[in-house]
């Protein structure tokens, strides 16, 4: 019986250990996250993404700009991805190592390795560089989320990182957040 016990327990631990090795969401550097104001010119919170930033158009990022960065910001990066996706999350845009001062993100932003301004964007789930715009099957609405984060730090990753690279490399440096999420129905 004990050792019935033993071996239960191990497991159970296990299970935790893995569980919280394969969390989504990063650290916060401070144990307290700034709330980051995120935004899009483009569309409001909770609102329909126009059809130009979606695949079934011109494929380009939509304008972003956030405001009530914390102090110490030594770096942002942006995850985009569509939770409603048929098989798993589908990831549509990383991008990291923005500078702290960077208060924006343009329209039609370029799908290269690495921006002027030192900024460096990753994989997404087509395994393509840069922006990838929803094109959902048919049916209903999917959400799709813009999420922005503040680090303590820049992130050390080359261009062309995963959206996994990047959840690690920013787990316990997270000092501000901000979230918009868009809808995106494609005509039938």
């Amino acid at each position: 019986m004990t050792a019935t016990i033993k071996m239960a327990f191990t497991t159970l631990l296990l299970a935790g250990l893995v569980t919280a090795g394969c969390s989504q969401e990063p650290k916060s550097a401070t144990g307290h996250v700034v709330k980051i104001q995120l935004t899009s010119a483009a569309f409001a919170d909770g609102q329909p993404i126009p059809v130009k930033y979606t695949g079934d158009a011109l494929d380009i990022s939509p304008p972003l700009a956030w405001t009530n960065a914390p102090a110490g910001t030594k770096s942002f990066a942006l995850i985009t991805d569509d939770p409603d996706a048929p098989a798993d999350t589908w990831t549509h845009w990383v991008i990291y190592d923005l500078p702290p001062t960077a208060t924006a993100l343009p329209e039609d932003t370029l799908k290269v390795a690495q921006l002027r301004n030192g900024a460096k964007q990753g994989l997404n789930s087509s395994k393509k560089t840069g922006y990838s715009g929803p094109m959902p099957p048919p049916g209903k609405a999917h959400r799709y989320y813009f999420k922005l984060y503040a680090l303590d730090k820049l992130t050390g990753l080359a261009s062309g990182a995963t959206k996994a690279d990047l959840l690690k490399a920013m787990d316990g440096h997270v000092l501000g957040e901000g979230q918009l999420m868009g809808t995106y129905q494609p005509q039938q």
